[in-house]
């Protein structure tokens, strides 16, 4: 499957973003109001890093609260691995066990099309293995 068909499956090319000017405590409201792991870093429209909840939890581990009231560019990724909507799953699911991240931007002619995590890649990874078996079970008892 297709980084594209994934998208088309998930619905809505909106990606959860924030300005790099931000604070950790506005980014960490974001994460929670939408249910979600990471959020994409902007300045002004151009990406510019992800901020996760992982990001977040580790600083709050070394520094405490006190790293709440720091802007969102200072934790934030910088050097974003992304991917293209013709990537297939299993690149990208290798892409982020490589770098041990479960979010990914996804551009094409440099602009961002959408944003996948693991979990969205899981699930399309799992319904065509699904999809493979029903149809080799259908080989095998001749449906």
């Amino acid at each position: 499957m297709l980084v594209r068909q994934i998208l088309g499956v998930k619905g809505g090319a909106d990606v959860v973003t924030i300005s790099n000017g931000a604070s950790i405590v506005d980014a960490v409201r974001l994460l929670s109001e939408k249910r979600i792991g990471a959020v994409v870093v902007t300045d002004g429209d151009a990406p510019v890093g992800i901020l996760s909840e992982r990001d977040v939890v580790r600083e709050l581990g070394r520094r405490g609260t006190g790293c709440l009231d720091d802007r969102v560019d200072s934790l934030m990724t910088r050097e974003m691995v992304t991917c293209a909507p013709d990537e297939s799953a299993d690149q990208v699911l290798q892409k982020m066990t490589d770098g041990r991240f479960r979010h990914m931007p996804v551009m094409e002619d440099g602009a961002m099309a959408g944003l996948i995590s693991i979990g969205d890649v899981v699930k399309a990874r799992l319904s065509e293995l699904s999809m493979e078996k029903d149809a080799l079970e259908g080989m095998i008892k001749g449906f």
